[in-house]
């Protein structure tokens, strides 16, 4: 079942989806960085994390895909949102210096070609900061919540997917410890998940996000040349001329 914009729209607004946006936000502003002066698009349905990046970035967009829908972002002034194909976005190449994928790359057909298109777009030494469920989290199993739709990766096989489009792996964290549930003990406990997961480096974390560097060149095997052996002339003896 594909969610649509309405529903990720009301997980953000529950006190699960807050909570959950001050966690995963945490980590993803912590790989972002400054972004002052910079061009940064939003992926899939990446608007609640692009608040304080708006105010600071050069321009910011985000981009919606046909399948979830899209809504009207920011709230007010001009809109910065479109509903665009993932595979095919009207960007020129090289156009901008930072995406951020969340609740994109799960739902997609063809993770290759998602990944593909946003090396396209990115400026060369651009980033794109991933977030995506993790296979042996319990989030992926809940589809209470966004992230228990589509497909969820392991860390192995998002470093395949990354290697093979292109793009390089700089920084690697795992989030949400805490069981998707609207228990209020719970949820007030969050920080504690968190913090016991990750001192721990436990593997059931929900999400993994990544921050990854756009490469220019594609590796290349070196084999190592077999030199000719080098043949020493035969000696001939000839007969003492008479």
């Amino acid at each position: 079942m594909r969610l649509e914009v309405t529903d990720l729209r009301a997980f953000y607004a529950s006190p699960l989806g807050a909570v959950t946006h001050r966690i995963v936000g945490r980590a993803i502003h912590g790989f972002l960085g400054s972004v002052s002066g910079l061009r940064v698009l939003g992926l899939g349905y990446a608007t609640p994390y692009l608040g304080p990046v708006q105010f600071i970035a050069e321009r910011t967009l985000a981009f919606m895909p046909a399948t979830q829908g899209v809504v009207n972002w920011p709230g007010s002034g001009r809109s910065c949102s479109a509903l665009a194909d993932p595979l095919m976005m009207p960007l020129p190449d090289a156009a901008v210096d930072r995406v951020i994928l969340v609740h994109a790359l799960e739902s997609v057909e063809s993770p290759t070609e998602l990944l593909q298109e946003v090396w396209r777009i990115l400026t060369p030494g651009g980033r794109m900061v991933l977030v995506v469920p993790n296979r042996r989290g319990v989030w992926s199993r809940r589809e209470a919540t966004p992230f228990g739709h589509g497909q969820p990766y392991s860390r192995s096989q998002l470093g395949r997917l990354m290697r093979d489009t292109l793009f390089s792996p700089e920084g690697w964290a795992e989030t949400l410890y805490m069981p998707p549930v609207r228990s209020r003990l719970i949820l007030q406990a969050a920080g504690a998940w968190e913090r016991f997961g990750t001192g721990l480096s436990l593997p059931f974390a929900g999400l993994h996000v990544v921050d990854a560097t756009k490469q220019l060149y594609r590796p290349i095997t070196v084999r190592q040349v077999k030199r000719a052996a080098r043949l020493a002339p035969a000696q001939v003896l000839l007969p003492a001329p008479g």
